[in-house]
């Protein structure tokens, strides 16, 4: 082989190698930006999530204070019977 032969090899397998580089970069970089989306994907959805359980805690907060509120009004009228029951004995 001579110089030029050589040459062309060396050339040829620089060319290769930069291809590869480019071509590692640009996956790299493709998969890094797919990892990204699927974070912000999965964190819109603990987010929701979140929300949503805030939002029937809230709920449940109410009916559980109307619920309270009831039995309050059921006691006073409780031992009102049971005042009125005393009374009659």
């Amino acid at each position: 082989m001579n110089t030029r032969g050589w040459q062309e090899i060396i050339g040829a397998v620089g060319i290769f190698g930069m291809v590869i580089v480019i071509v590692t970069i640009v996956v790299w970089n493709m998969a890094a930006t797919w990892r990204a989306r699927a974070i912000l994907a999965r964190d819109y959805e603990y987010r929701t999530l979140a929300e949503k359980a805030v939002r029937n805690e809230d709920a449940i907060e109410k009916r559980l204070t109307a619920i309270d509120e009831h039995l309050a009004d059921l006691r006073t009228r409780m031992h009102s019977v049971e005042r009125v029951l005393k009374e009659i004995e």
